[in-house]
């Protein structure tokens, strides 16, 4: 899936011309690296919200068309109001396509209901949410698969269990195996009450009757 967005050109620069531009529902943004100046834009605030709830649109190369012009860019930085659900600024950078770069991959967890652990009781407990990997820009992964589905109880999936797609390596584990960190394990859930056996006896209460 690729995505395409048409953005304005602005001129009018500064803390005040953002806040004005901001008031007309239209978001300033900046593309910058590679061999070309800067290049400050706008985009509107419905087309950017509509694309905040598409995952690939923070990791993956789009296109950005400024007039006759098409960049291809990533999104590398994004502001957003401490209160208001506004976006206040967001920076793209260009890409090279025979440069690699680092991204931030999400990750997808599957076969979660089906995995012994589960089954027997236990609760997982997602420790990584994305995955720092690097790679060329062709081959930026839409997502990474975690496969739950053997993990026994008190049992852990570290980044070296991960199968990722070709030309594509994780940053963590290019550092040494002591970053082999774990992703998701599946624990005991805590303060879970024994069941009691059959026949067992009862104690009996203190509690006065009524």
């Amino acid at each position: 899936m690729s995505i395409e967005l048409n953005v304005e050109v602005r001129e009018d620069l500064g803390k005040g011309a953002s806040r004005r531009l901001r008031h007309q529902n239209m978001v300033p943004c900046i593309i910058y690296g590679g061999d070309k100046e800067p290049s400050n834009i706008m985009i509107r605030h419905n087309v950017v919200a509509k694309q905040l709830e598409n995952e690939l649109f923070y990791t993956q190369v789009m296109t950005l068309k400024v007039g006759k012009t098409a960049e291809k860019v990533v999104l590398r930085d994004i502001q957003h109001h401490p209160i208001k659900q506004q976006v206040l600024h967001m920076d793209f950078l260009r890409i090279d396509p025979k440069s690699t770069m680092h991204v931030h991959i999400p990750l997808h967890f599957i076969n979660e209901e089906t995995a012994p652990g589960v089954k027997a009781g236990g609760k997982i407990n997602h420790v990584m949410i994305e995955m720092e990997v690097v790679c060329l820009p062709k081959d930026i992964p839409e997502f990474i698969e975690v496969d739950m589905g053997a993990l026994e109880m008190d049992q852990s999936i570290h980044l070296s269990d991960i199968k990722l797609p070709k030309g594509v390596e994780c940053v963590a584990l290019s550092h040494g195996e002591e970053h082999d960190t774990a992703i998701a394990a599946i624990h005991a859930v805590r303060g879970q009450s024994e069941e009691v056996e059959t026949g067992a006896p009862v104690a009996p209460s203190n509690e006065p009757e009524d």
